[in-house]
């Protein structure tokens, strides 16, 4: 292991013990609004589970518009496919912590417009800290979606996270409160 990610696992374990001391149950609903959002007919999301920020408010209401709501799916390899879910509960599955869709595995990636991404942490260039597994990173390698990294309010830094080379980032990241999109124009300005 390397100094970087070393750092990066140090981090998110700070980070986790800090998320799960402050948490409350909060809302992100607002980023439906969004029109990255409001402009595609299929997004990618995520369950929440644990101290993660939650979607279920997110999801029921993007799948009552009429949205296709596409769910991440883990692979043996750690890696991510979607699967497009309908909002019942009996077309889920567990997997560890997290519920998982059933179903056929969603291949026109191209059309997936906006992706709504778990992070511990975002930094002011969109730099995100996830769980530690990659598996976002992977998948989000081969999106061209708008990305938005939900975050409590005091988990949005103004330090510079770690980065690897593999690591993504996001054109957004929202708090309860707010949607801060980031400039790709002039790294390290909002």
């Amino acid at each position: 292991m390397d100094c970087v990610s070393r750092t990066k696992k140090t981090l998110r374990a700070q980070l986790r013990q800090e998320r799960e001391l402050t948490f409350t149950l909060q809302s992100w609903l607002h980023i439906v609004q969004a029109r990255e959002i409001q402009s595609t007919p299929i997004v990618a999301s995520y369950i929440s589970y644990g101290f993660e920020p939650q979607t279920e408010d997110i999801n029921s209401t993007l799948i009552r518009e009429g949205k296709v709501l596409l769910l991440p799916r883990t692979l043996p390899d750690r890696d991510i496919e979607w699967v497009a879910w309908d909002g019942r509960a009996e077309s889920l599955k567990r997997n560890g912590k997290v519920l998982e869709p059933i179903g056929e595995a969603f291949t026109d990636l191209a059309s997936i417009g906006a992706v709504i991404v778990p992070s511990l942490n975002i930094d002011r260039e969109g730099n995100r800290m996830g769980q530690g597994g990659g598996s976002y990173d992977r998948a989000l390698a081969r999106l061209g979606a708008w990305k938005v990294g939900l975050v409590g309010a005091e988990e949005l830094t103004g330090e510079h996270l770690p980065v690897e080379s593999h690591d993504q980032k996001v054109d957004a990241a929202a708090t309860p409160e707010l949607l801060l999109r980031f400039s790709r124009d002039a790294p390290g300005h909002l």
